[in-house]
């Protein structure tokens, strides 16, 4: 059976239903596109998804839908040593005029025998279709069922493909590339979320400019522009708060930004032209990739378009590599000792010192490898709930669910949010509260939560640290 995280459905519930009350808010610019989320539920399979419109080489509008299935959250059947996932993937395409197109593909996933018809890779499998449709806005859905247990998941995106027989001038939106440094040659494929991983050599951006039937000539500028952000992890629970004038507080800061690298081209004839950019990937941080158009039959104004992405760990969001591993340890060790390991760049030399601070501290090595399962599952967990501007676990919500796991209760009151792990929700010992800086808008789409830290979270932290470094978080918590 595939590898599932226990407590995830009845988080996740709770966070859905609190988002609720959100739902009149607007959370993205629409002109910006910023990728797929982590969405999952325990038992039902992940998926990201994103769909693109474009128009092919002779005018005919193209949705290009693209998704990312994680081998874990599927449900294998073991045979001569190959586990098998059988998957029905159904894409419903739901125009703003009432149309309505559907295909329905039945497939299978084989991964080689880890354990006994036991997945725990959070690689994925990509699934790639072009569909072709008329011009128009459209809502895309994609379905994915487990025909195993029959749990279906969807996830839906929205876009646009522009009129050829229109004399005005488009943009569509922006694609993201990525080449994986091993990909044998097989070239570029599409990045679903907001996060690239540092495993790909290089990125590639994609527009398409459209019905460019003027005259005039269209200047088309681009900009790779990084954003001054928070990249720290969660400071300690009895520390003071942020500053409103830290980074940590401010998450990320849309007004202080670095150029990397500037591009002009100038159209002289009409019509449509698909536009690349490569870029050698970036250093670690929050970027947008920027297109302007510019001309006289524009009235003095300006088309625009972007995507924003985060350059995260290489294997993000999952753990494999040592320093993958040795960094979430900063919640478990003194600061001067988590910067001493991360000092050593051998990467064996650094597996060997997180093997080490996990045997001397937990001593059997059965127990050891229970526990540090169970801390980089949630590890793991963090990334795909809290992911932001920065890694899923080095957030305030991160590091509480790292150390005390899922909260018994959520609740969200406009830029407050409560996690219980009592009974009795006005205990200060077994109740935490986070406070958003600035509400989620279309020009700060992310949730940052802050914890309200206190000096009286000092033993209660210290207690929860002993659980995990003696092994007895598996019998005891809080």
């Amino acid at each position: 059976m595939g590898n599932t995280f226990s407590n995830y459905s009845s988080f996740v519930l709770l966070l859905l239903s609190a988002g609720l009350l959100f739902s009149c808010t607007r959370a993205t610019n629409p002109d910006i596109e910023r990728g797929s989320s982590y969405y999952f539920q325990d038992g039902y399979p992940e998926v990201r998804f994103s769909a693109l419109g474009t128009l092919d080489e002779e005018d005919n509008g193209v949705i290009q839908a693209v998704a990312d299935i994680v081998h874990a959250s599927l449900i294998y059947r073991e045979r001569d040593g190959i586990n098998r996932a059988e998957i029905e993937i159904e894409i419903r395409i739901v125009g703003k005029e009432g149309t309505d197109y559907s295909d329905t593909y039945a497939t299978s996933i084989e991964v080689e025998n880890q354990q006994e018809g036991y997945v725990t890779s959070q690689d994925i499998v990509k699934f790639e279709r072009d569909l072709e449709v008329p011009p128009g806005y459209y809502q895309v859905y994609f379905s994915v069922i487990d025909k195993a247990s029959g749990n279906q998941t969807t996830r839906s995106a929205e876009t646009y493909i522009p009129d050829p027989d229109q004399e005005i001038i488009n943009l569509t939106a922006v694609q993201l590339l990525g080449k994986i440094m091993d990909n044998n040659g097989s070239g570029y494929t599409p990045i679903t979320t907001y996060d690239v991983s540092t495993a790909k050599d290089s990125i590639r951006f994609v527009v398409q400019v459209t019905n460019n039937r003027s005259e005039d000539p269209l200047t088309v500028n681009s900009r790779l522009v990084r954003f001054a952000s928070d990249t720290t992890p969660a400071r300690p629970m009895s520390f003071n708060n942020y500053s409103p004038s830290s980074m940590p507080y401010k998450g990320i800061d849309f007004s202080s930004r670095e150029i990397m690298e500037e591009t002009q081209r100038v159209l002289e004839q009409p019509g449509s032209v698909l536009i690349e950019y490569r870029y050698a990937l970036p250093d670690r941080g929050n970027y947008r990739f920027e297109v302007v158009a510019e001309g006289a039959d524009l009235d003095n104004n300006e088309l625009f378009r972007a995507r924003d992405f985060s350059i995260k760990s290489e294997n993000y969001p999952a753990l494999k590599t040592p320093r993958e591993l040795a960094e979430p340890l900063v919640y478990l060790m003194g600061r001067r000792d988590h910067e001493e390991m991360m000092k050593i760049e051998d990467p064996d030399s650094l597996k060997e010192a997180v093997d080490r601070f996990w045997l001397s501290n937990v001593g059997s090595v059965s127990r050891a490898r229970s526990v540090i399962s169970l801390y980089y599952e949630r590890v793991e967990q963090a990334n795909k709930q809290f992911s932001n501007f920065k890694e899923g676990w080095k957030t305030d919500a991160g590091m509480i669910y790292i150390l005390f796991g899922p909260p018994w209760y959520v609740e969200r009151r406009l830029n407050r949010m409560q996690w219980s792990y009592s009974y009795d929700r006005t205990d200060p010992r077994y109740n935490f509260y986070f406070e958003k800086p600035r509400m989620r808008n279309e020009y700060f789409p992310f949730d940052n939560y802050l914890l309200q830290r206190s000096q009286n979270y000092f033993n209660m932290q210290y207690q929860q640290v002993q659980l995990w470094k003696s092994g007895h978080i598996l019998t005891t918590n809080i």
